[in-house]
């Protein structure tokens, strides 16, 4: 199974907590206006490359046990990301997930869709929301706008409905400090 990639990033601190991989997915459907990363949009754009060679790539870094999905839009690639998820986790890998989408549509959409079951399940982290130029705010660690949530998926997942990452109200200082 193959992934659609804008591209990777090993060694990165900005994209979560701790030292990183991001693997950035290409294809948006959100389209906001104001994108962090709009060169990830264009569905047509980026290349494939197979899953089990990507985790091996991340993996091969036995450093680095964090990795990070973003975008483009990672649940636009949920059946081939929840793959490699699957892959990284018996790795020990700590996953977060960028998406547009809100955890709640998320979880709606999982109701029929067994691949974003699956990719949220697998997650640690969510990072919810399309980013509203309204709401942006550059003080937010690993946030764009104030809309966007820091979300524990295990303990969401326990409780049923979004729980907050203590990450979500910390700021920078007690992130580094």
């Amino acid at each position: 199974m193959k992934l659609k990639l804008a591209g990777l990033q090993h060694d990165s601190v900005v994209d979560g907590p701790g030292l990183r991989t991001s693997v950035f997915l290409q294809g948006c459907p959100h389209l906001c206006p104001g994108c962090h990363n709009p060169q990830t949009q264009n569905f047509a754009a980026g290349r494939w490359l197979d899953v089990t060679k990507l985790a091996e790539e991340i993996c091969a870094d036995s450093r680095v046990r964090r990795v990070t999905f973003s975008g483009g839009e990672p649940f636009a690639q949920a059946e081939p990301l929840a793959m490699l998820a699957e892959i990284l986790k018996k790795a020990g890998c700590h996953l977060l997930i960028y998406s547009g989408y809100t955890y709640e549509q998320l979880k709606e959409k999982a109701l029929t869709d067994k691949a974003t079951a699956a990719l949220l399940a697998a997650g640690d982290m969510l990072i919810d929301g399309p980013f509203l130029m309204a709401e942006r705010d550059i003080s937010l660690r690993y946030r764009g706008s104030r809309n966007q949530r820091i979300i524990d998926l295990p303990a969401t997942m326990q409780a049923g409905s979004p729980v907050l990452s203590s990450l979500h109200s910390r700021g920078q200082e007690q992130l580094y400090g």
